[in-house]
């Protein structure tokens, strides 16, 4: 499966789009904000651009696209400490892969310029800011934007996600060697995690080096991924969620509506990494220095409309694999199976708790 033509969160306002359930991540964004807007401070004061350029890695389509961006070039021009000299043009690069929805960010351009006008009145810098915006498409596994045009890059929940699935999973005859599974689990052979590991630390490498050459010198990232806290793979975090689904699909083939040999040819492009590789990977790579690693959990208490978290979790999770479940198995399955998914998170959930970990990830220029 081409990752780069399929995958894509669900886009527009409907019910299941990423749009309508994508709370989770903003949770996450929000108890982070403080830890974003200090980082563009510091590279302001470093740096002193009058042309600040921004880059948004992995932007998706719903509301959070554009809310970080706002606080962003409201605390930039607002922040005393960066006065006389914050920046007076702002430039915004917005990055997902091709098939992502980038109809619905326009659609909102006219509503967040407004906003920022509103707020811009009160600002105390020398005149209005000059804001352009502007969609850049393709993979972040690789080069996308000219030498050294940026000053700050955010990305959030995206570099969890890989290039391709790793083929080292798959044996001489091209079948899974991970039968009965989507991801690692307790009965993956050993040479599934050597793979996706293998694959993690190519694409993230790349991504580094790639960034290392955009950024300019004193220029920051903040990153946020999904990981594990420990070296076992299989622990009851991100991996089990995954561990869930792959029951949930072997559900649908009991009852027949699921075939064998789609559910044992399915696999996901993910990898959890745990603290330990990300800094060996970044300290190896040597273009980036490690300001901030930390892990966080987000609360599960934002459950609202009378939905339980399994149901919320699926939402979310729908909204996320959609594009690459009705690919494979069609799209006959989608609303039988995320409804078999949400009992079952629930079911696990009231056995005990299920601890999805967070990296907070903040890396400096060399």
């Amino acid at each position: 499966m081409d990752v780069e033509k399929v995958f894509h969160m669900t886009g527009g306002v409907g019910e299941t789009s990423y749009s309508r359930n994508s709370s989770l991540q903003k949770k996450a964004s929000d108890m982070v904000k403080q830890v974003i807007l200090e980082t563009v401070e510091e590279v302001c004061l470093t740096t002193k651009p009058k042309s600040i350029g921004i880059a948004d890695l992995g932007c998706s389509s719903g509301p959070n696209t554009l809310s970080n961006i706002k606080e962003i070039i409201e605390t930039s021009r607002n922040n005393k400490l960066l006065q006389p000299a914050a920046p007076t043009e702002f430039r915004v690069f917005l990055n997902d892969l091709p098939t992502n929805d980038f109809n619905a960010i326009f659609q909102a351009l006219p509503e967040f310029r407004h906003q920022l006008k509103e707020l811009g009145r009160n600002h105390i810098g020398h005149g209005p800011s000059n804001i352009y915006i502007a969609a850049y498409p393709g993979s972040f596994y690789g080069r996308l934007f000219p030498d050294h045009c940026l000053h700050f890059i955010y990305s959030s929940y995206s570099l969890h996600w890989l290039s391709r699935i790793p083929s080292g999973i798959y044996d001489e005859d091209g079948r899974s060697m991970n039968k009965a599974n989507i991801y690692i689990s307790e009965n993956s052979p050993p040479q599934v995690s050597e793979a996706y590991f293998e694959q993690f630390q190519e694409d993230f490498s790349l991504f580094l080096r790639s960034r290392s050459e955009e950024l300019v010198s004193g220029g920051k990232m903040v990153l946020i991924l999904l990981g594990r806290e420990g070296l076992h793979h299989a622990d009851r975090g991100n991996a089990f969620f995954w561990k869930i689904l792959s029951r949930s699909l072997t559900n649908l083939f009991t009852k027949g509506e699921v075939e064998k040999e789609k559910l044992d040819s399915y696999e996901v492009h993910f990898y959890a990494p745990c603290k330990e590789e990300i800094g060996e990977i970044v300290k190896r790579d040597g273009c980036f220095q490690v300001d901030r690693l930390e892990i966080f959990e987000v609360e599960k208490n934002i459950v609202g409309n009378g939905m339980s978290y399994g149901r919320m979790v699926a939402m979310t999770v729908r909204a996320i694999q959609e594009s690459m479940i009705a690919h494979h198995f069609g799209e006959a399955i989608v609303e039988s199976l995320f409804e078999e998914y949400g009992r079952l998170v629930d079911e696990e959930m009231a056995k005990e708790e299920i601890r999805p970990i967070t990296f907070l990830l903040v890396l400096k220029k060399l």
